[in-house]
């Protein structure tokens, strides 16, 4: 099954990183595109995005000063599927490519996503650390699946997210 495409380039205001691609992403070929997932709604709804966009439109995203991409390329029912081994090597990929395009502000949807990257525990918000330039932010996990977080507290961090990515504008 084919995976996504990267969608980077130099001077974006802001870059999602994901795990990897869903089945279903990968089947349909765009980002986000699971039933249930709140991705797009909540970039709308925050402010981050001037108008709606679905799924299937995902390779406007750059029109916006927003890019994205996932810590590993390979697409799974479940990031629990992937290997550390994968991971480790992601890590490496995903970090030339942010200092490659050295966007102003790097979110991560979701903690486990995160945590792979660091290789600790970390916490949602605001992080302390930089990934070459950009400031670095972590969002609670879009998917369906994490219905720990309601949408109501997923669209709190999106909205900080968005001042965030103002302050640094």
């Amino acid at each position: 099954m084919q995976s996504l495409p990267d969608y980077l380039q130099a001077g974006l205001r802001l870059v999602f990183v994901g795990f990897n691609p869903s089945m279903r992403s990968a089947a349909v070929g765009h980002y986000y595109a699971g039933p249930g997932n709140l991705f797009w709604p909540l970039l709308y709804a925050s402010g981050l995005l001037p108008e709606p966009l679905i799924f299937a439109e995902d390779y406007r995203i750059l029109e916006f000063g927003i890019g994205l991409t996932d810590l590993v390329k390979r697409p799974t029912r479940s990031s629990a599927e992937l290997s550390p081994g994968e991971a480790r090597a992601g890590v490496l990929q995903l970090q030339t490519k942010l200092v490659t395009y050295a966007p102003r502000v790097v979110c991560f949807n979701g903690k486990g996503v995160y945590a792979w990257y660091t290789n600790r525990p970390v916490t949602l918000g605001p992080q302390d650390e930089t990934i070459g330039p950009a400031q670095v932010f972590v969002v609670p996990s879009t998917s369906a699946r994490n219905g720990r977080w309601q949408r109501a507290e997923k669209m709190a961090y999106f909205q900080t997210l968005r001042q965030v990515v103002e302050r640094y504008a």
